[in-house]
C-alpha cells in the first residue's frame, strides 16, 4: 500500500496543479505597437518613412491620407479556461507623414470607457486627419471572435 498510496498522492497533486492552471487567466499579446523608447528615435519634422521603418519597423496598416499614415495596432487578450478569449486592451500608434514623406505627427491612442483617448502626442499639426479610421481600429474592442484571434477562417 506504501507505493500505491504515494502514487495516488502524486496523481492527486498533479490533478490539483492542472485544475489550478486551467482556472487562472492567461494573457496573450497580438499585433505590434512600438515602445516609447523606440518612438523617441522618430523626430517630428525630420524623420522620413525610411528612417521610421529602421527605427520601429513597418506597420501592418497604412492610411490613404494626403501624405499617408502608418498605424501600429496591438491588443491584449485574456484567455480563461474554456471561455472565448476576451480583448482587454488595445493601443494604436499613428505616425502621419506630410506630402513630402516627412513625419508630421506621432500619436498613441488607447481606450477609456469605450472612447478613443490620446495617450501621448508629438505633432506639428493638431488636426488628426485619420481620427475616423482610428475610431474604427479602436472601436472594435471586444468584437473579435476566437477564430480571428487564433487565425482560423471558420
Amino acid at each position: 500500500m506504501g507505493r500505491l498510496g504515494s502514487g495516488m498522492k502524486r496523481g492527486a497533486a498533479m490533478l490539483s496543479l492542472i485544475i489550478l492552471t486551467a482556472c487562472s487567466a492567461q494573457y496573450r499579446n497580438h499585433g505590434y505597437v512600438p515602445r516609447d523608447e523606440e518612438l523617441e528615435k522618430v523626430v517630428v519634422g525630420e524623420s522620413t518613412q525610411e528612417t521610421v521603418a529602421r527605427a520601429v519597423g513597418r506597420p501592418s496598416s497604412t492610411g490613404l491620407l494626403t501624405g499617408g499614415a502608418w498605424y501600429y495596432v496591438g491588443s491584449r487578450f485574456r484567455h480563461y479556461g474554456g471561455k472565448v478569449p476576451q480583448e482587454v486592451d488595445r493601443q494604436v500608434v499613428a505616425i502621419t507623414f506630410d506630402e513630402g514623406g516627412t513625419v508630421e505627427n506621432v500619436e498613441r491612442f488607447g481606450l477609456e470607457n469605450g472612447q478613443a483617448v490620446v495617450l501621448s502626442r508629438r505633432v506639428t499639426d493638431s488636426n488628426i486627419k485619420g481620427l475616423s479610421f482610428l475610431r474604427q481600429l479602436l472601436g472594435n474592442i471586444g468584437n473579435i471572435s476566437a477564430g480571428q484571434v487564433l487565425g482560423n477562417n471558420n
